[in-house]
């Protein structure tokens, strides 16, 4: 089994944060030429029976929520998203020992990408999406090749949780499970298993079961990681941790902040269109219980030459259809072929500086819409088509 290394996911929560917000951060890292798309899917009811990736599985009996999604344009799930209820979720590979019958991820089941846009479509908060999560895992199992072309491409999965007041580690080995929870400061993960001895939640008979596999020797203090890991990529998870701590010393860490180390070439966190597996899309979210929950997205390859646009559940939402991948063999959306043309392939660094200044006046003038907004100036109505227009905005400027 190859173990590509890629993906990374991060929240920092207060009291290092500004304003007492929780900001959130994700870099998908996926197979080369693969296309990822940002799509808006309202929630409505749904037929008794959805079809996921690979397998249809039973709908919630509830109208499920509104949800932003970026994923990959071939498959039914998402590599990370955000909800109406201001509940976003990221996950990542993570590589285990226990590979047979439940364990074994060949096995055509739900992708760990079905279960985040499944979380995000159910779940209420950061814990009750958490539930959504596991409940499936457990019914249904979790499993099937995650890229379109590469049949030994599989594997579990790890994801972070997070909503205004908290956040989730959620890792995986196959159908078994452990979570943490976190309510201050800042976590990263990789794809690495790293919950150890501190588990809030776990799937029923946990210990019992990693005895049964003689994984634990039921004397010692349990550690997750150390009974289920088999490996991971410890330098990218330092490096990220190293990242946050330096981003929020001053207590004040906020979505530029994220951006900043979404962009971090240097450490791998960033990698760029050469490389095997590129970052293909990024997000990054600012979560509060008092005011504006803003989403920002990228929707095309590698943040450090990207423009990341902004997005707000108001009453009537809308997106471009230039972020909505064509039905064409490459899968490649429009936007997704400007970026390749004007700026991947020409390496054109003045439209990259100009993408990034039109992204801080972006930053600037949604803070000072939040402020009158919170002081009860303003209606959520003029942001209806708030990344609508910046895509629309990106595409003119690649003429």
């Amino acid at each position: 089994m190859r173990f590509p290394k890629s993906c990374d996911t991060f929240v920092v929560l207060p009291p290092v944060t500004k304003n007492g917000r929780v900001i959130f951060g994700k870099n998908s890292d996926r197979p080369q030429n693969e296309v990822q798309e940002v799509i808006l899917v309202k929630g409505e009811e749904r037929n008794p029976k959805l079809k996921c990736t690979y397998i249809t599985i039973e709908e919630s009996p509830d109208p499920v929520n509104t949800v932003i999604l970026s994923k990959p344009a071939w498959m039914w799930g998402a590599e990370m998203g955000a909800n109406d209820k201001n509940v976003v979720i990221g996950n990542e590979a993570v590589w285990t020992n226990n590979n047979e019958g439940d364990g074994d991820a060949r096995q055509r089941r739900l992708l760990g990408m079905d279960l985040v846009r499944l979380g995000l479509e159910r779940g209420h908060t950061a814990e009750h999406a958490l539930n959504v999560i596991t409940m499936l895992l457990e019914k249904y199992g979790q499993g099937g090749p995650c890229s379109e072309l590469d049949d030994s491409h599989f594997y579990h999965n790890s994801f972070l949780i997070a909503d205004p007041k908290e956040a989730w580690v959620l890792e995986t080995s196959g159908k078994l499970w452990a979570a943490e929870k976190l309510t201050a400061g800042y976590r990263n993960i990789s794809n690495g298993l790293t919950i150890t001895t501190k588990i809030d939640k776990h799937s029923e008979n946990l210990q019992a079961k990693a005895k049964g596999m003689g994984l634990w020797d039921g004397q010692s203090e349990f550690n997750f990681t150390k009974c289920f890991s088999s490996g991971g990529d410890e330098v990218r998870q330092r490096e990220g941790e190293r990242l946050l701590k330096e981003e929020s010393a001053g207590a004040c860490f906020d979505v530029k902040n994220m951006f900043k180390v979404l962009r971090h070439k240097e450490s791998r966190i960033c990698r760029g269109c050469d490389d095997t597996f590129p970052t293909q899309g990024s997000q990054v979210s600012s979560l509060t219980s008092q005011g504006l929950n803003v989403h920002w997205f990228t929707a095309t390859p590698d943040p450090s030459v990207s423009y990341f646009k902004p997005f707000v559940f108001t009453p009537k939402p809308q997106i471009s259809s230039y972020t909505e991948s064509s039905n064409e063999a490459k899968r490649e959306h429009h936007l997704y072929k400007l970026h390749a043309e004007h700026v991947l392939k020409s390496s054109n660094e003045k439209i990259s500086t100009l993408l990034h200044e039109i992204e801080n006046g972006c930053l600037i003038e949604l803070e000072e819409f939040i402020q009158n907004y919170e002081s009860g100036q303003g209606s959520l109505d003029e942001l209806n088509d708030l990344m609508k227009d910046c895509v629309e905005t990106e595409v003119k400027l690649y003429g």
